[in-house]
C-alpha cells in the first residue's frame, strides 16, 4: 500500500507551483497498476478500508474530507463514486452532481451553491463536478466576462484554504481520458439502447472543443494546485486503473486523518439491559 500511494503521488501529482503539461500526461497507468485483477482486488480492499474510516470519522465528527472529482464528458466521475464508496453507508457520505446552475443559484454568487454542499463534520462530501466548472465550461463558452473568470482562480483557492483551515482535508482528481477513448464511450451510448439514456447532443459539441477545454484544465491545475488542496491527475482510459488510484488516494487520506471512535463519559457496567 505504501509502496503503491508513492508510486502513484509521483505519477499523478501537480506539484503547487509547477506546470501540469496535461496533455503530455498519460491516460494509461500501466506502469503503476499493470494487471488488471490486482487493481480490482486493491479497490474492493480500499472501499472496505473507506467503509471502517468513514464509519469513525462519523463518530468522531471533528473534521470532514471533500473529493472532488472533475473530467470531461464520459470519463467516469460516476463509476469513481460507485468504486469507491460503494461500501459506505448513506448516513456519512454526501454526493453532491453540479450541473447547470439554476435561477437561484445564478442570483447568488458563484461559490454559493458551492459552499451549501460542502461536507458537515463527520462527513465525506464527493463533488461530481465543482466550482471548477465556473473556470472551465464557463471559460470555454464564453459565459462570463474574462476579468471576471480572472479573479476566480484565487477566489477558489482561498475558499479551499478556508475549509481546509476549519477541518476539511480536500482531495481533487482530474480523471484524464484521451480522446479517442471518449469516441469509444460515447459511441457505446448510442449503440446500447439502455445505454442511449446517457447519450446528450451536446457532449458532441463539447468535444468540438476538445483543444479548448485542454488548455483550460491545464490552466486550472497550474493555478489551483496549492499545499493545502494539490490535483492529482488521474489516468482513465482504463477504469480498474481509475478506481484503484482514487481509492487508494483517499484511503491514504483517511489514514492519515486517523479518527477515533469517542469515549463515552459513562461505563457499560453502569447499565443493565433487561
Amino acid at each position: 500500500m505504501v509502496k503503491l500511494t508513492k508510486l502513484i503521488d509521483d505519477s499523478t501529482l501537480v506539484a503547487p507551483g509547477a506546470k501540469s503539461e496535461l496533455r503530455k500526461r498519460v491516460t494509461v497507468a500501466d506502469d503503476i497498476l499493470p494487471e488488471r485483477e490486482a487493481a480490482e482486488e486493491a479497490t474492493k480492499e480500499n472501499a472496505k478500508a473507506i467503509d471502517a474510516l468513514q464509519d469513525a470519522l462519523w463518530a468522531e465528527r471533528h473534521r470532514s474530507l471533500l473529493v472532488i472529482l472533475q473530467g470531461i464528458d464520459t470519463s467516469g466521475k460516476d463509476g469513481t463514486v460507485r468504486a469507491v464508496f460503494n461500501r459506505c453507508g448513506p448516513l456519512g457520505v454526501s454526493v453532491t452532481p453540479f450541473g447547470r446552475p439554476s435561477d437561484e443559484e445564478l442570483a447568488h454568487d458563484f461559490l454559493w451553491r458551492i459552499h451549501m454542499a460542502a461536507p458537515k463534520k463527520g462527513v465525506i462530501g464527493v463533488f461530481n463536478r465543482s466550482q471548477y466548472e465556473d473556470v472551465l465550461v464557463v471559460k470555454v463558452r464564453g459565459l462570463a466576462p474574462a476579468d471576471v473568470i480572472e479573479q476566480r482562480y484565487d477566489q477558489i483557492n482561498a475558499f479551499e484554504k478556508h475549509l481546509h483551515d476549519n477541518g476539511t482535508r480536500v482531495l481533487k482528481f482530474m480523471l484524464n481520458i484521451s480522446k479517442d477513448e471518449q469516441r469509444e464511450r460515447l459511441q457505446a451510448r448510442l449503440d446500447d439502447p439502455q445505454k442511449n439514456w446517457k447519450f446528450n447532443a451536446s457532449d458532441l459539441e463539447d468535444r468540438k472543443l476538445w483543444d479548448d477545454y485542454a488548455k483550460a484544465y491545464e490552466t486550472v491545475l497550474d493555478r489551483c494546485s496549492t499545499e493545502h488542496a494539490p490535483w492529482r491527475v488521474v489516468p482513465a482510459d482504463r477504469k480498474w486503473q481509475r478506481n484503484a488510484i482514487v481509492s487508494a488516494v483517499v484511503r491514504k487520506a483517511l489514514e492519515d486523518m486517523a479518527p477515533v471512535y469517542p469515549k463515552p463519559d459513562w461505563k457499560a457496567s453502569d447499565f443493565q439491559i433487561t
